[in-house]
């Protein structure tokens, strides 16, 4: 039975990148469902199909698997190349999306992820400033520990896809991650699925109105590829 992961605008939603990329990456076959942000809370909506009212959510027959985490977690536990194989590579893997998970709230807010624009930025509050600092220091290492060109390594895994969107605000913001994060940066901006990814961001035509709200606080923008609705 072939998967069926249900996402949201590609615009819009990092949280969806995420699981989207890994499969594409490790060539995991799934239905692609794309539920679209209609409102700033779509949980009533979301909530048929997903228990937490959130995109993504991964359907395996009678089972609803939701949370990009979780969905990785499950992934891992059926499929080869999710995690590296190295044990430190791993164990480093574990930790950098365990923060990217549960972290970097000042990036999420005053950020927000949108494919299709570039941004002059507002001036940086310092909650964003250490967040952007602590990025590039966290690829640093990972690049630097595990030889590259991915951040745990030579092969592609869970920790480059979680922080992938985060690639796409360092573009559409003008971030700076540092020149080894700046390659990795442009190294997975490149990748094929990253490319289909923002391919059907560009030929996206509706917009949501609180996203929209956040793109202008975030600052001035001063280019804007999307289709016109």
């Amino acid at each position: 039975m072939t998967y069926t992961l249900i996402t949201a605008n590609r615009n819009y939603s990092s949280w969806s990148l995420r699981p989207w990329l890994l499969m594409k990456a490790l060539g995991i076959a799934f239905e692609d469902r794309i539920e679209p942000f209609t409102t700033h809370d779509n949980y009533d909506a979301f909530r048929a199909f997903s228990p937490n009212g959130q995109v993504p959510c991964l359907i395996d027959g009678d089972r609803a698997i939701w949370d990009s985490l979780g969905i990785t977690v499950y992934l891992a536990e059926r499929h080869p190349g999710v995690w590296p194989t190295d044990e430190a590579a791993r164990a480093w893997a574990y930790s950098a999306v365990a923060e990217m998970h549960g972290g970097f709230g000042a990036l999420r807010n005053d950020c927000t992820m949108n494919v299709g624009v570039r941004v002059k930025p507002r001036t940086p509050s310092a909650a964003l400033e250490r967040n952007v600092a602590r990025i590039a220091e966290l690829w640093a290492e990972g690049l630097d520990r595990f030889g590259g060109p991915w951040l745990a390594g030579a092969d592609f895994s869970a920790v480059d896809a979680f922080y992938a969107p985060v690639a796409f605000r360092v573009r559409t913001y003008g971030l700076d991650v540092g020149a080894a994060g700046q390659r990795w940066v442009d190294h997975v901006i490149a990748h094929p699925a990253m490319q289909q990814w923002e391919a059907a961001a560009l030929a996206e035509t509706w917009r949501e109105a609180s996203h929209e709200a956040e793109l202008i606080a975030a600052g001035e923008i001063v280019a804007d590829y999307r289709k016109a609705g």
